[in-house]
């Protein structure tokens, strides 16, 4: 996506509770000589903050023209990721546009391949199975996170069928008071005009 050199970009990713969630980004800049933008910007570092349902700042770090962040999510619901570059320079100067590259992976798993490789054939079987155990989990706690998603949204159309409901019935009381006033009204001004 682009942006501004100092404006704040922020992306919402809906993640499950106790999730691994890594970003790998880059950033280009515009280069107003070769009217294209340049494979790396040099002094130009981000600033990445990630920022739970609730409010909470799990990440707010610094990192350079790329890099990689990472951070867990410890409750479910719509976390907030946001980039802005540290350029220092002022607003008018700084009108150049940056091309930021993202990569967001959820539920990512880390093997470590040095003890894979130090480890005989039988072991390194075992360790790709746990690895494979582990992403079967992180599946599981997905489905039970979609299944929670679905619950609520099931509760919120019920009562809002109920309400409406009830809305229609409240409606026809009044309007069958109504109509039962006015046709005793009419009947009382005939009756008192002597025309009935």
């Amino acid at each position: 996506f682009h942006t501004g050199e100092r404006e704040e970009k922020c992306i919402i990713e809906d993640i499950p509770s106790e999730t691994l969630v890594v970003g790998n980004y880059k950033v280009q800049r515009w280069d107003i000589h070769t009217h294209d933008f340049l494979e790396s910007a040099p002094g130009l570092g981000m600033f990445v903050t990630v920022t739970s349902p609730t409010g909470e700042v799990l990440l707010s770090k610094l990192y350079g023209p790329q890099g990689t962040f990472t951070f867990t999510s410890y409750i479910s619901g719509e976390h907030i990721i946001c980039f802005q570059s540290n350029s220092t320079r002022f607003a008018v100067i700084a009108g150049s546009k940056l091309r930021i590259h993202l990569d967001i992976r959820v539920g990512e798993h880390f093997l470590d391949e040095s003890a894979i490789q130090a480890k005989d054939k039988v072991n390194e079987v075992n360790v790709r199975l746990e690895n494979l155990i582990e992403q079967i989990h992180h599946v599981t706690r997905e489905q039970d996170y979609e299944r929670e998603r679905e619950e609520k949204f099931r509760k919120t159309s019920e009562e809002t069928n109920s309400n409406i409901l009830w809305w229609a019935i409240v409606q026809t009381l009044i309007l069958i008071s109504v109509g039962i006033w006015q046709i005793k009204s009419l009947r009382d001004f005939f009756i008192s005009k002597k025309l009935v």
